[in-house]
């Protein structure tokens, strides 16, 4: 007869045990001793082109990063502040660091319980620093079993689709030369959402027939106009529309939605897991952020709930490194749509995780996320 450890022991070899996401592991997991040390520091990002979107423009983005270490292991999360939701990575640092202690003495191992309690600690605004924690346990936690985190989940990486590269809002002129510098990816995202949308598509399509989708950031506030400009896009080779209107506008959204004839994914509309039957009746499809959701294991989750009504999947990110954007890499099988270049945007990434070939996500194959340091 085996016994339970010696069975799950058996899984975590072949690889069997990645299927059951919630909890597996927390049964008879390895001792661990004493309290973790954890660390949080902010690291400011710089772009490597100013970023503009219909809500803002900058030169550099602040995230937090975590260090979690405990019996000889280091996990490593980071949080992005959404300033949509009036979040800021200050102020995301002072949270963690106001339950630091609390998060230094949970359990890992009971990792869903450990998570629900720092959730409530946090509060309900600071899901950046709900990120940073749930990537560096889940990072931790892969690495102490030994496999990298998309095993964890039963996912073959080869099975994600590819990435798109974004164009922020600029001039025409640089439009075209950030459009040069993605030749390698087969797919675009392009920003949109302001009075020059038909003059930095054309910037686009001077260089490129590739298949493009565009993102509004809530840019249209008329549903007349949202309608004509997407269908408009349609004849330009526009595969989807992201968060056309602002995300109160629901039934206006729904409206635009019976007018057109390509997918609608909410993004900013999209801020719960208890949203997304709503959404459905306005969106085709819903845009999934770890630093939305609050992490891996809450992005997971947010996944498997719009696959189960039949709505379509984007995996997107903020301006982040490659922390973030290889935790979110791991879940990429799972999607339709992965968006997933925020570190190709920046020029002094900490980390080295996820490659992009030809716009094919290459994961790691190292236990835990797989990242390389290569700077503090």
């Amino acid at each position: 007869m085996i016994n339970r450890r010696d069975l799950f022991k058996a899984a975590g070899a072949m690889g069997a045990g990645a299927a059951m996401p919630s909890a597996l592991f927390a049964v008879d997991a390895p001792a661990t001793g004493g309290n973790a040390v954890v660390k949080t520091e902010l690291k400011r990002l710089v772009l490597r082109h100013t970023w503009t979107t219909t809500m803002s423009s900058s030169t550099y983005r602040d995230t937090v990063h975590l260090q979690y270490q405990r019996d000889g292991v280091t996990g490593y999360g980071e949080g992005a502040p959404i300033v949509r939701y009036k979040e800021s990575a200050e102020q995301a640092k002072q949270a963690i660091d106001a339950i630091i202690g609390k998060i230094a003495a949970g359990d890992p191992w009971k990792f869903d319980k450990f998570f629900a309690e720092v959730r409530r600690l946090l509060g309900d605004h600071q899901h950046a620093a709900m990120a940073a924690v749930d990537i560096a346990i889940c990072d931790w936690l892969c690495k102490k079993l030994g496999i990298p985190l998309y095993q964890y989940f039963g996912l073959d990486p080869a099975d994600a689709p590819v990435t798109t590269f974004s164009i922020g809002i600029d001039t025409p002129e640089i439009t075209r030369q950030k459009t040069h510098e993605a030749e390698d990816f087969p797919v675009l995202k392009v920003k949109v959402g302001l009075k020059n949308d038909e003059e930095t598509i054309a910037a686009v399509r001077s260089v490129t027939k590739k298949p493009l989708r565009v993102d509004a950031n809530e840019g249209w506030i008329d549903k007349e106009e949202a309608i004509r400009k997407i269908n408009w896009l349609e004849a330009q080779g526009v595969e989807l529309i992201e968060q056309p209107m602002p995300a109160h506008m629901f039934e206006e959204t729904k409206y635009v939605r019976s007018k057109v004839h390509i997918p609608i994914i909410a993004d900013e509309a999209c801020t719960h897991a208890s949203l997304i039957p709503m959404l459905r009746e306005a969106y085709d499809g819903i845009n999934v952020k770890l630093d939305k959701s609050g992490g891996v294991m809450e992005a997971w989750r947010w996944i498997k709930f719009a696959r189960a009504i039949n709505m379509k999947v984007m995996l997107g990110c903020m301006v982040s490194s490659s922390c973030t954007v290889t935790a979110a890499a791991h879940l990429a099988a799972l999607v339709d749509y992965p968006d997933l270049d925020g570190n190709l945007l920046i020029s002094n990434d900490p980390y080295e995780g996820v490659k992009v070939q030809k716009g094919k996500l290459i994961l790691p194959s190292a236990p835990g996320l797989g990242l390389k340091v290569l700077a503090s």
